[in-house]
């Protein structure tokens, strides 16, 4: 058993850029604002476009179900200077196997600037020191690039491809799996290479 079936608040994360937090219903506009947003959906395989505030609405209320099941904990990922909400990442926790799928979204206005890459290390980091999970893994569209190199700056391993696995708006998509096990991220801490 890990450590998630022994949470019982939702906690919050922080670095020296971002703050990890729960979503408030008070979230939906500026979650609305920022997935409204054809170019940030199209990096997604289930953001539809456009993006009302009801969608919003509807998915924040599923965030405290899901994480009652000790389903998934989703975040949403704040600058730490104003608070503006930036992003949201999601631990999908598979319990009976300890581990979890981990995926994200950045607003547009806050591409290329390591938000999500740190986000995704400190997650990865509480996952495996505070959670006790074995492994955390990923898969991304091979056409959003920009979603790899998150994660192999947060030194997940490429483990393989699938051909035409997803669809989305219509086309098939090829993608890219990542993953990172407790010994060697570990390892890499030991290193001062985390």
């Amino acid at each position: 058993m890990s450590n998630a079936d022994l949470i019982f608040e939702f906690p919050e994360i922080k670095t020296s850029r971002i703050i990890l937090r729960a979503f408030l219903i008070s979230d939906a506009e500026p979650v609305k604002l920022l997935l409204d947003d054809k170019a940030v959906a199209a990096t997604t395989l289930n953001i539809p476009h456009p993006y009302t505030l009801e969608d919003a609405r509807t998915w924040i209320e599923k965030h405290n179900q899901q994480f009652e099941k000790r389903a998934s904990l989703v975040f949403a990922i704040c600058k730490r200077s104003d608070l503006t909400l930036i992003g949201a990442i999601e631990l999908h926790l598979f319990t009976r196997h300890n581990n979890a799928m981990i995926g994200y979204w950045i607003g547009r206005d806050h591409w290329n600037q390591g938000f999500c890459t740190e986000a995704v290390k400190v997650l990865i980091s509480y996952s495996f020191e505070t959670m006790n999970l074995n492994k955390i893994y990923a898969s991304v569209s091979t056409i959003n690039p920009a979603s790899k190199r998150v994660l192999e700056k947060a030194s997940m391993v490429h483990e393989g491809h699938r051909e035409q696995h997803i669809k989305k708006w219509g086309a098939f998509y090829d993608t890219d799996d990542f993953g990172l096990v407790r010994s060697h991220y570990f390892d890499l801490v030991k290193n001062g290479e985390y």
